[in-house]
């Protein structure tokens, strides 16, 4: 585990706004993105997660303005993801101003992208996003399937097996989100976290059911490296950051 466990706001990202939804449906406007990392920035956030939620070709171009803008208001590290399928993408995600950059379903199509994009910048640069739900298929061993396109598209893919694979093939940092928990503000799945950093060693980021400072401790308590959360940030009290890193600290772990 990381000396300091980080706390990140998501923003979710749709046609230039942030929304969030439950289990990623019935999406409803939090805000603009600009002004949310501002505050974020401002509140004591220790990164920024950034995800074009329907990333496509037709909304590149406003994605990539936006993250630019994004990028001049904050002064923390700016993870970038959606859309991402070559060594190109990153490079035009981190010209407009992210530190890093996460893939999620072109990593699932071809592998071998993990391996050429962190050849080319360095393992640092890449997150794995990783969208796992529970499974009673006999064929995913874990329980924990992975799942593409926002979560909308099951793929058979045993997920603790994936995060391995993508660790050995470079992925500077996993970003584990529960679709089942995604939004419900029940807490993370624990169990999931737990499964997944048994098998890698690269940073964990949890991600997915955040609703009370109180879901944060048990997370990191599960292993946990970072913990990242976008409702109880976006519809949470102004000091919303801040209590965490609270309920974080008094359960006995350090935090930033």
């Amino acid at each position: 585990m990381s000396v300091a466990v980080r706390v990140i706001p998501c923003l979710d990202v749709d046609a230039g706004r942030v929304v969030k939804g439950v289990n990623f449906a019935d999406l409803r406007d939090a805000g603009d993105p600009v002004e949310l990392a501002h505050r974020y920035d401002r509140a004591g956030a220790d990164e920024l997660t950034f995800l074009d939620v329907t990333a496509s070709s037709g909304q590149r171009e406003t994605t990539l303005d936006v993250v630019s803008r994004t990028a001049e208001q904050v002064f923390i590290p700016l993870t970038v993801g959606g859309g991402v399928r070559e060594i190109a993408d990153v490079d035009r995600l981190l010209r407009a101003g992210a530190d890093k950059v996460s893939i999620n379903t072109a990593a699932v199509s071809r592998p071998q992208v993990i391996n050429e994009i962190t050849d080319h910048f360095g393992a640092q640069v890449l997150v794995l996003s990783l969208d796992a739900r529970r499974t009673a298929d006999p064929m995913v061993p874990s329980g924990f399937e992975v799942t593409t396109y926002g979560g909308r598209t099951g793929t058979g893919i045993d997920a603790v097996a994936w995060a391995r694979e993508a660790s050995e093939r470079g992925v500077g940092e996993i970003l584990l989100n529960s679709i089942d928990a995604d939004g419900t503000r029940d807490g993370f799945d624990l169990e999931m976290i737990r499964a997944v950093r048994a098998a890698v060693t690269v940073p964990l980021i949890a991600s997915g059911g955040a609703g009370a400072p109180e879901h944060f401790p048990p997370a990191v308590a599960a292993g946990a490296d970072a913990v990242l959360a976008a409702s109880v940030f976006h519809f949470g009290p102004v000091d919303a950051i801040a209590q965490v890193k609270r309920a974080i600290r008094d359960a006995g772990f350090t935090v930033r």
